[in-house]
């Protein structure tokens, strides 16, 4: 090793650069620097100015497009807790159905799952006036008797698309058994 180092520097020697730097070199180099650090400066200072209001600006955006869009409505579960007690059994039966649609997806299935899925919203969408309505008659109960059958009418259309997705797949079965 300190011969290798030594042959290195042997073969190294009279080819070091030993030249001092013109006069007024480290001076320049000073001054760059720090008209540069003068300009940095003040970009940054004003990106800290300007971060805090546009953050602000957001935030006050993010603010009200949230508060438009939430459902202020009264949820069935509120009314008692009976009610409570039948909104999460329709709730928890309309979440299986649809892990048990998710779980079924593929090509041949697509679209009807994503027709299913637009019914789905649009029943959603009617709960979600409901809602409203039943925050402006707690004692209605039509609303609440629309709000059950809204629920219904979710389970229905799940469980009836679970019924023609199986169609489908039968329909492929057999398919396949005639071409072999």
């Amino acid at each position: 090793m300190k011969n290798n180092f030594e042959h290195i520097c042997k073969n190294l020697e009279n080819k070091f650069d030993i030249e001092e730097p013109n006069v007024g070199h480290f001076e320049r180099f000073e001054e760059k620097l720090k008209q540069q650090k003068k300009y940095t400066s003040k970009k940054i200072n004003k990106s800290l100015i300007l971060l805090p209001i546009a953050a602000s600006i957001i935030l006050f955006i993010g603010i009200w497009i949230g508060k438009s869009y939430t459902n202020n409505g009264l949820e069935l579960a509120s009314i008692s807790p009976k009610m409570e007690e039948t909104q999460n059994y329709f709730v928890t039966t309309i979440q299986k159905e649809l892990e048990n649609v998710a779980l079924e997806r593929n090509s041949d299935t697509e679209q009807l799952i994503n027709d299913a899925l637009l019914q789905l919203n649009k029943l959603e969408t009617h709960y979600k006036v409901l809602t409203l309505e039943l925050q402006e008659s707690t004692e209605d109960k039509r609303i609440i008797y629309a709000m059950i059958s809204n629920f219904q009418q979710r389970i229905e259309l799940l469980q009836s698309l679970l019924a023609q997705i199986e169609d489908v797949k039968q329909f492929k079965k057999q398919q396949n058994e005639n071409q072999v």
